[in-house]
């Protein structure tokens, strides 16, 4: 379950991440101030949000039990319709619980469910005041929060059915956050980017460059949620990235079957199985492993009902068993789809990978990506240079995501482009999240 985590960020040195050419440390360039939740637009059509304003992140994943909470101080470079954004330096990192009530319905939705419109309508509202009200416990109640970017909760992505399109939905109305924090808001970010032709997923990519700045080339960074997901970057290219399979979402789902657990804490379960040979071969062989990139997917194509296909093909298997082939599939999967296509080939000295997400937490699995890092990359002939959490070049591994998207809301308000056709798919040139002003105090 989601622990209540609230403090300051003091992991790593230093607590700043962003591009070069922005200092977290020392005095910042004198600027005007603008309180941003003063306006009725957004930014972008003519207010700035300035070099050092507050901003926050808010977002839930697939274990729809907690709500994780990235508050910082943006940095932004240049002028007028030049401006962009190049760093966020956290102050403020926490999980709030959701609560008991919210969650249980956001988990009916999640595992597939009857749903009525009613109810959906009515989980949008509750959500969006559930983060809204995050936001304000974490930043403290008279904190002067410029915006809050919200990424909401997925509900439904699209799994690449052509016959279907390009699709997704989060719920937690941005009005409604707007409401409860008493700032302005950005939110549905991904709709934009599936509207503009491309996959909707996963966004943190386009932002990897801002916030491992000052890590080492080439670099790869691992996400574990519920999808895992890469972002690769490479000194003199642009960011690439790509979801890569089932994390969070089979093995949380296989410890909630099989356990009656959230979560296999630890992989302690995991650690005491055998891996199932003929099982994981067939895990392997799932067709959407072999789609080049960019690619993503969700809980449709491994949800529940890949859930309950992968415990009717291993009849009498222990849960130990279950988790330990789950664990290294997951491994297996993730680490092939980095290395297919010859990505890493012509990289010298080898590549580090760095962690985020809440697998990082997770020391069975972390073993199993090291072993197949290793295996798979020599058996190219490559080499692991490095590998662990994200915390290791100052980026939390609980709340990357939360401080990608408080870079996404904060680009969206000096009107900063975000879509890359490389990472997504989706037509270069635009600006992605819907705005929702803030309350205009003494009116």
């Amino acid at each position: 379950m989601a622990e209540d985590r609230l403090g300051q960020w003091r992991v790593g040195d230093p607590a700043w991440v962003g591009a070069s050419g922005c200092s977290g440390h020392g005095p910042r360039d004198p600027v005007i101030r603008f309180n941003v939740s003063m306006l009725s637009h957004p930014p972008a059509q003519g207010a700035p949000l300035v070099d050092g304003d507050l901003v926050a992140g808010v977002l839930s994943g697939t274990s729809a039990d907690g709500i994780d909470v990235a508050v910082g101080r943006i940095a932004v470079r240049g002028h007028g319709g030049d401006r962009r954004v190049c760093g966020v330096e956290a102050t403020q990192l926490a999980t709030v619980p959701m609560a008991t009530e919210l969650s249980a319905r956001v988990r009916e939705v999640l595992d597939g469910g009857a749903i009525s419109l009613p109810k959906i309508a009515l989980l949008d509202r509750d959500l969006g005041l559930a983060f809204g009200a995050a936001v304000r416990r974490v930043a403290g109640p008279d904190a002067p929060l410029g915006l809050v970017a919200s990424h909401g909760q997925t509900v439904f992505h699209h799994d690449g059915d052509p016959g279907l399109g390009k699709v997704t939905m989060q719920l937690g109305d941005g009005d409604f956050v707007a409401e409860a924090a008493g700032c302005a808001v950005a939110s549905d970010f991904r709709t934009r980017d599936c509207a503009a032709g491309g996959e909707g997923a996963p966004l943190v990519v386009l932002v990897d460059d801002v916030l491992f700045s000052a890590a080492p080339r080439p670099l790869a960074i691992l996400n574990l949620g519920g999808i895992a997901n890469w972002t690769l970057l490479r000194a003199g290219a642009p960011p690439a990235g790509s979801d890569a399979g089932p994390a969070g979402a089979l093995l949380d789902g296989l410890a909630r079957a099989v356990l009656n657990r959230p979560m296999d804490r630890d992989g302690v379960v995991a650690a005491r199985g055998e891996v199932r040979l003929e099982l994981l071969e067939a895990l392997n062989g799932h067709p959407f492993l072999e789609r080049p990139w960019p690619k993503s997917t969700g809980l449709d194509t491994f949800g529940p009902a890949y859930l309950g296909a992968f415990m009717a093909s291993a009849p009498g298997a222990s849960a130990e068993d279950l988790l330990a082939t789950a664990t290294r599939f997951v491994a297996r999967a993730a680490v092939g789809d980095l290395l297919r296509g010859g990505r890493l080939e012509s990289l010298q000295g080898g590549v580090e990978v760095a962690v985020a997400g809440g697998g990082a937490r997770n020391p069975t699995l972390m073993g199993a990506i090291e072993e197949e890092l290793q295996a798979q990359l020599q058996s190219r002939g490559g080499r692991l240079s490095g590998f662990g959490p994200s915390d290791r070049h100052g980026v939390p591994s609980d709340f990357r995501e939360a401080l990608a998207f408080a870079v996404l809301g904060a680009r969206l308000a000096v009107g900063e482009v975000s879509s890359r056709p490389e990472v997504t798919g989706a037509l270069g040139g635009r600006i992605l999240g819907k705005w929702s002003s803030g309350p205009r105090i003494g009116l």
